[in-house]
């Protein structure tokens, strides 16, 4: 069985940057990418609010950056998905695709999380053409333009009157006749001019050509149905943290995110730490995810040298 001193599960933004700062520190550092090498950011076309690129980056050339500067520095960036996990003593165990064995003295868990989409073909035929999951993310490629937002809770509410002081229009669409929000963040939507809501509605398809989305064909629960023509269809419907291989162990929240010590990376169990995503339920960008990763490998740094 290989015996590894850093174990990191996910190649993201809190991945890679664990595994450079882990690589300097000399903790000989192993990455497992898992299912999507690069994480959510690879869905994305152009990123401008990532600090150092004067004129932007799309999602999957930054990845590719932080990848190359993890090995260059040192990092063993394996393809692989750890399929199992066993947290119940030290060193702690697991497996790699259901085969290979190996036990670590401290890991990093950067796993991410899922944004929930709809599941409709023509969502994930325009996926970075016009379909997101992000608003902070994408929504300054929306500007003076109209745009959708499908949910009704805080999160869409929040999405929505941030679109709404970029874009001309912002269509919220909304499967009930109410709002899931709190009452301060529907009170925000009504006081939103450019706020249209469309009640009682659900997206039966992403209307687009070769150049991304033009529209959405919406089904009111009459059996009624209407085209909107729209130029970015947003999902606020919520993440899922890709958190169920340790959660027999690790502390997690009602969510199901990864509950993390104070402003630290460590969960409650020793030597094992969280980074990215899969702890964060209120940011959810790039460079936050980065910044949790440096902790989490300066904290295992620690943790290590105390042994």
């Amino acid at each position: 069985m290989e015996h590894i001193q850093c174990l990191i599960i996910g190649g993201g933004p809190a991945g890679y940057t664990a595994a450079i700062y882990a690589s300097r520190a000399g903790l000989v550092p192993v990455l497992y990418e898992g299912l999507q090498p690069g994480g959510q950011l690879t869905t994305t076309t152009d990123i401008e609010n990532f600090p150092g690129f004067e004129n932007g980056i799309d999602g999957q050339g930054l990845m590719d950056t932080m990848r190359a500067q993890a090995r260059r520095l040192g990092a063993d960036i394996r393809t692989g998905t750890v399929t199992s996990a066993d947290l119940s003593s030290k060193p702690y165990r697991f497996v790699v695709d259901g085969e290979t064995w190996l036990e670590a003295d401290a890991v990093i868990i950067a796993t991410g999380a899922t944004a929930k989409y709809l599941g409709l073909p023509s969502e994930e035929k325009f996926k970075g053409m016009g379909v997101s999951a992000c608003a902070t993310c994408d929504g300054f490629f929306y500007r003076k333009k109209t745009v959708a937002v499908v949910g009704g809770g805080d999160t869409a509410c929040e999405e929505a009157t941030y679109l709404a002081s970029l874009c001309t229009k912002v269509y919220m669409i909304v499967r009930r006749d109410v709002l899931r929000a709190s009452e301060a963040m529907q009170e925000k939507v009504r006081n939103t001019p450019n706020i249209e809501i469309l009640w009682n509605c659900n997206t039966k398809e992403v209307l687009g050509d070769m150049t991304g989305v033009t529209g959405a064909r919406l089904l009111r629960k009459d059996g009624t149905e209407f085209d909107i023509s729209i130029d970015g269809f947003f999902l606020a419907i919520g993440h899922h943290p890709n958190s169920e291989l340790f959660k027999d162990w690790v502390e997690v929240d009602g969510n199901g995110y990864i509950v993390t010590e104070g402003k630290s990376s460590r969960t409650n169990v020793e030597g094992v730490f969280a980074a990215g995503d899969v702890q964060d339920p209120h940011y959810r960008q790039a460079v936050t995810a980065a910044a949790s990763g440096c902790r989490a490998a300066l904290d295992a740094e620690r943790y290590l040298s105390s042994l």
